[in-house]
């Protein structure tokens, strides 16, 4: 017989599935999972309050029928894990204890806060090998952390899929904006956005900038939109995830994890410094500043030569930038730890487009970030920039990528040509021929004779903050 407790949650969950649904990039990798002949489990990793669970859900709207097990919410199903890994068994029990009938090729069974039962994240192997025709998704907040600590993890018969925060496309999607998105998507370099539209589109990322992707604040904005309400919002996120930190209290202490994520929203877009971190030795802060990272919550930006691919191979660990895994939860960190942003807000707010993107962080993190966010989620991907420290010659490309199997170099400005020196150090080293600047500048592109290299001809892109998706269609353009 249900509890009062359970009517309660089945209601709220009917009314989650109900509520406005925000496309998401996700989805349609989702859907092509679901639509396959074959199929391994699917584990969705990413930090907490991204959007997974309501993703799964979404999903579930193809299914016949949907069966959601939280570990959390109901450990009374972490028992059935004890026993054995025979999922027949497992998934019949299951039935039983839910109610609900579990049918492979008609059910969608979904795991939820699945590192609170380990047994069952080892389990989705015997899922692929003995009910290969069943649908099955399992997430968790804290998941990364569960799969350090597993003995093995079914190489090769689980796959994974990576979530993290709402792109800026999708914002403009949730805010109704798909006329906008679609003129956008077909303008270039011949066909800038017309003087209004382009307005516009700045407006909205000064917007987005502020607001930022986590689902839960961009439904407030687009209910509200009051600023107070959304910074609410985001602080209650923080103070979850610095809440979640006695999880890894057999790691490392919780103050200085909290010490070392305001020291990254402090340090953000430049070399963090270990030392600025407060009164701690520095592979302490280095052993806090992994889990961070393991965590989804800070995502690293690592040196490294650029003199060819694969990046790693010549990367250089013990210099990383890093950032916030979202533009809006930076604000708020940094309004915990300096006091005051008023000025920071302004800026973003009303200062022009040049000061919007050469001071402060924020340019250069949602440039990252976007990059990370438009491939494909079926693998981790990693940031990577380049640096020359030679006395009097100091040199920074903010962002290494690839093109047609060459080194893509990328700098984050608002200047004209003259202002991008290292750039132009960096493709002549390298003997480049193509470059991309990200700026708040309309569409368009420009060439360069280099004569200090026999006159080699170098060609920019100019690729606009706000279409950090069409990065690859205008380098093909």
């Amino acid at each position: 017989m249900l509890e009062i407790r359970d009517v309660i949650i089945i209601f709220a969950s009917i009314y989650e599935r109900r509520k406005m649904y925000y496309r998401r990039i996700i989805d349609s990798y989702l859907k092509e999972w679901s639509e396959r002949s074959t199929h391994k489990p699917v584990l969705l990793r990413g930090a907490g309050q991204v959007g997974k669970s309501t993703a799964v859900r979404h999903l579930a709207e193809s299914f016949d029928n949907f069966v959601e097990i939280n570990f959390e919410r109901h450990p009374e199903y972490i028992q059935l894990f004890k026993e054995n890994l025979d999922v027949r068994r497992i998934v019949s029990q299951m039935e039983a204890l839910s109610g609900q009938n579990i049918t492979p090729g008609k059910t969608l069974l979904f795991f939820d806060e699945i590192q609170f039962c380990k047994e069952a994240i080892m389990s989705l192997r015997f899922f692929k090998e003995d009910m290969a025709e069943l649908h099955v998704v399992a997430a968790g907040s804290l998941l990364e952390f569960a799969l350090t600590e597993l003995p093995t993890f079914g190489i090769g018969r689980i796959h994974s899929m990576f979530m993290y925060p709402m792109t800026f496309d999708e914002f403009l999607q949730a805010n109704g904006e798909d006329a906008l998105l679609k003129l956008r998507n077909n303008s270039d370099a011949e066909h800038p956005l017309p003087i209004p539209l382009y307005d516009k589109m700045i407006g909205l990322l000064r917007t987005y900038m502020l607001v930022g992707g986590m689902p839960e604040v961009v439904a407030k904005w687009v209910e509200t939109h009051d600023y107070l309400q959304c910074q609410e919002i985001q602080d209650d996120i923080v103070v979850g995830y610095e809440d979640d930190f006695p999880k890894y209290s057999s790691r490392v202490n919780s103050q200085l994890l909290r010490q070392t994520l305001r020291s990254v929203a402090t340090q953000c877009s430049r070399k963090f410094v270990y030392s600025e971190v407060g009164a701690y030795r520095s592979e302490e802060v280095k052993k806090a500043l992994d889990l961070l990272i393991l965590a989804g919550i800070c995502v690293p930006v690592t040196k490294t030569s650029g003199n060819g691919l694969p990046f790693g191979g010549e990367s250089d660990n013990s210099y990383r930038k890093i950032l916030i895994l979202d533009c809006g939860l930076l604000m708020r960190l940094l309004n915990m730890s300096l006091g005051n942003v008023s000025e920071l807000t302004a800026l973003i707010l009303t200062g022009d487009e040049i000061d919007l993107v050469n001071k402060g962080p924020m340019g250069e993190m949602i440039a990252g970030l976007e990059m990370i966010r438009y491939k494909s989620p079926n693998i981790r991907h990693e940031l990577y920039y380049w640096q020359r420290t030679a006395k009097n010659s100091l040199a920074e490309v903010d962002y290494l990528s690839e093109h047609n199997i060459k080194v893509l170099p990328i700098e984050v400005k608002a200047g004209v040509k003259g202002g991008m020196k290292s750039l132009w150090i960096f493709m002549r080293e390298k003997n480049l021929n193509l470059g991309v600047r990200c700026s708040l500048e309309n569409f368009g592109k420009f060439t360069y004779t280099d004569n200090l290299a026999d006159d080699a001809l170098r060609q920019v892109v100019i690729c606009p903050l706000f279409a950090m998706s069409m990065l690859q269609k205008l380098l093909s353009d």
